[in-house]
């Protein structure tokens, strides 16, 4: 994952944050009102690198957020060379806390399998 300090201007620093983390984050973690460019969308992130995974949820009030706004915040909190995924995981470990939100998820020290760029 990126250094999160470089995503200081979309920092979120209220007291409801402060009271939940216990801080506003810092160079690995923490909450962000991230622009969607080219419109008035706001994407809620909440970004965190802690026992050996990156981790980022994106969330909207009304809908969930489509491929291209993943897209940005993919390239936005990851590296370039950095790859991330969402798990489609059996019903039976669906947990629903957020509604209108998808996760990205990153392995430390972990190389992700990649299909043969034909197939994709």
């Amino acid at each position: 994952m990126k250094d999160l300090t470089e995503l200081e201007t979309y920092r979120v620093k209220t007291p409801e944050v402060l009271e939940r983390y216990g801080s506003y984050g810092d160079g690995t973690s923490g909450v962000f009102n991230i622009p969607y460019p080219a419109s008035t969308i706001i994407l809620k992130t909440i970004a965190s690198s802690d026992g050996g995974w990156d981790h980022v949820s994106v969330s909207l009030p009304f809908r969930t957020p489509d491929w291209y706004e993943m897209r940005h915040i993919h390239r936005t909190f990851f590296k370039p060379n950095e790859i991330a995924w969402e798990y489609h995981v059996p019903p039976v470990n669906h947990i629903n806390i957020m509604p209108n939100c998808l996760h990205l998820w990153r392995k430390h020290n972990f190389i992700m399998p990649l299909p043969p760029s034909v197939f994709v």
